[in-house]
């Protein structure tokens, strides 16, 4: 099943193009996949339960939120890496800058080799072309 692109017009803020407007491409997500979801799928391919994905997702969590804290970078195999980065604010000199000058943390995932795979499986198509493809489906049908 293909991946669906919604079109958007925006307007080019920089550079020789400035103030043209130009069409761009958004992957259309068609919903969430939430941890009830997740934990039900995994189960179905497992010998555990439901309760049990989820029991042991808690804990991969609580674990991972404890390892960052420290400074580790998380590896999970082929899924991928987590680590934190962070955003600060400039100094003039090294001996001027602090901890303080910190603005805010995130953290970052890199994906591992089976997930990077998606990217060289996945198809796209734009709505319209669906939209059409359904509407030469319909007037063939009505032929």
């Amino acid at each position: 099943m293909a991946v669906k692109i919604k079109k958007v017009q925006r307007e080019i803020r920089f550079g020789s193009e400035t103030g043209k407007v130009k069409t761009y491409g958004i992957v259309k997500t068609s919903g969430y996949c939430d941890m009830e979801k997740l934990c039900e799928l995994v189960s179905a391919r497992s010998a555990m339960s439901s309760a049990d994905i989820k029991a042991i997702l808690d804990s991969l969590n609580w674990v991972m939120r404890m390892e960052l804290r420290s400074g580790s970078i998380v590896q999970l195999g082929e899924f991928g890496n987590f680590r934190l980065s962070v955003s600060t604010e400039g100094t003039e000199t090294a001996k001027a800058f602090t901890a303080s000058h910190v603005k805010k943390a995130r953290i970052l995932f890199s994906p591992g080799a089976s997930l990077r795979d998606t990217n060289s499986r996945v198809t796209f198509e734009t709505e319209n072309e669906k939209e059409n493809e359904e509407a030469d489906c319909n007037r063939e049908h009505a032929d």
